[in-house]
């Protein structure tokens, strides 16, 4: 359990170290979150802090909302979300979080977003199916195929691989490397899930201390330690 932040994915560009290796990272734009509201487990049962984002106007929130912001001391905030964490006593409500506070180059996080929809899609593009030869003369080139039974059980399976609503869900992505962060800007190695312009939420990695993760950290370090020395310079 830690504490995260909210953002805003901006795209996907590439970076370079010292040596000349090539480094696709994403930019994750973070403004300053505040600390709306904290758990507690003798009040609310749990422990966690109420973390907000991006600027709203007042005609788009609720009357709970606006008085809850008001209390905390802070902006009206568009985005808000709850993060897990050990000791909420070390946040008050109304602080500031930058993400230079939070996340320093070379440590592992998870990224959390709506994937990209696609609509309604066949199954050989929502499920990868191989589809029926292309050859002349075949009847069928990219059908789903036989989806039942006979007698026993007479109907489809629920849960059965079929053409559907593809996309447009959540999904989180683990273990993505730190490679820089500035005031406001998160570089991430590799991509992470949504369109360009998509909120995100960005948390601290829940799978760092497994001993493959840390097996990457040794292998990818070098990366980053190359990366800083050539900003410092």
């Amino acid at each position: 359990m830690g504490i995260g932040v909210i953002g805003k994915k901006l795209g996907m560009t590439r970076i370079f170290t010292k040596d000349g290796i090539a480094v696709p990272v994403t930019a994750i734009k973070v403004p300053t979150n505040y600390v709306v509201a904290i758990k507690t487990e003798d009040k609310d049962g749990y422990k966690a802090i109420v973390v907000g984002a991006f600027e709203a106007k007042e005609k788009h929130l609720t009357k709970p909302l606006i008085g809850m912001f008001k209390k905390a001391g802070v902006v009206l905030l568009r985005r808000l979300k709850e993060f897990r964490v050990d000791n909420p006593t070390d946040y008050q409500v109304g602080q500031e979080l930058k993400v230079k506070d939070v996340f320093s180059p070379g440590e592992l996080i998870d990224v959390v977003g709506i994937s990209k929809g696609r609509g309604f899609t066949g199954t050989m593009k929502r499920w990868d199916f191989g589809g029926f030869p292309k050859s002349h003369g075949h009847r069928y080139h990219r059908a789903v195929g036989s989806i039942g039974q006979r007698t026993d059980p007479g109907r489809v399976w629920k849960g059965k691989r079929m053409a559907g609503h593809y996309g447009a869900q959540k999904v989180r992505v683990q273990g993505l490397l730190v490679m820089d962060v500035h005031d406001d800007l998160l570089l991430v190695k590799g991509s992470i899930p949504g369109p360009n312009g998509g909120i995100v939420l960005v948390e601290k990695s829940t799978i760092a201390n497994r001993k493959s993760q840390k097996l990457k950290l040794n292998r990818e370090k070098h990366l980053v330690e190359n990366i800083l020395k050539g900003v410092e310079t």
